[in-house]
């Protein structure tokens, strides 16, 4: 029930007719046009961090409604195609809007948080992923907390399953930031503590000790 009242709790930001779009999507996707509901669900993600970081949560239930209504995939297809767009434009985005290529980088990796394929996540979105957090690791993005803050959020929601699903990417990503960390210059004070606290988060098997956690947390909030 909980899961559901959050879901609840984002739609309220829609119109009245949105609202009710996206509740019917919920519940009997068959009945609404899922290529308008992807598209809802991606553009209000590229607008809003808050709801990029629940939508992922939003697109599981309509995709299991959908294949226990119907056995079809027609939410699924047109999300992933939608995400696949603003991939292809997003050096476009970033330049235009970093608010927006935040949001959209919060919003694919909560896709490929939720959506499992036997329980796995999905091949077709491992590299993609991949590509979004070493683009927020190259020199730029560094000098940039805000960037630096969504490539750490995202690690730690994520890093642990897509590391399994290719391991040398992972270590290229952790390479380029150690040298980031090590060697770029003017990175923040907060950047600098971001990227060593990740760096601990990985080398100690995607977790922090308590002592790791005291410290950081105390200096993040100092």
């Amino acid at each position: 029930m909980e899961n559901s009242n959050k879901e609840e709790y984002k739609i309220q930001s829609f119109d009245a007719e949105t609202q009710q779009l996206l509740k019917t999507a919920l519940k009997e996707p068959g009945a609404v046009d899922l290529e308008k509901v992807a598209a809802v669900i991606v553009d209000q993600s590229l607008k809003d961090q808050g709801f990029s970081k629940e939508a992922g949560r939003i697109c599981f239930t309509i995709v299991q409604a959908e294949t226990k209504q119907s056995g079809s995939n027609v939410f699924r297809r047109s999300l992933l195609n939608r995400l696949q767009q603003e991939f292809t434009n997003r050096e476009e985005t970033r330049s235009r809007s970093l608010q927006e290529w935040v949001c959209y980088v919060t919003f694919i990796c909560n896709v490929f948080d939720y959506l499992k394929v036997n329980n796995m996540p999905m091949m077709a979105l491992v590299h993609p992923v991949y590509d979004c957090l070493f683009r927020l690791g190259q020199a730029d993005s560094l000098r940039n907390e805000e960037e630096v803050d969504c490539l750490v959020l995202q690690l730690h929601r994520i890093g642990d399953q897509l590391e399994k699903m290719d391991v040398q990417r992972m270590d290229d990503l952790f390479f380029m930031l150690r040298d980031g960390f090590l060697l770029q210059e003017g990175l923040s004070s907060l950047a600098r503590l971001l990227l060593l606290e990740i760096l601990e988060f990985r080398a100690g098997g995607w977790r922090l000790s308590d002592t790791g956690q005291k410290y950081y947390y105390s200096e993040l909030t100092d």
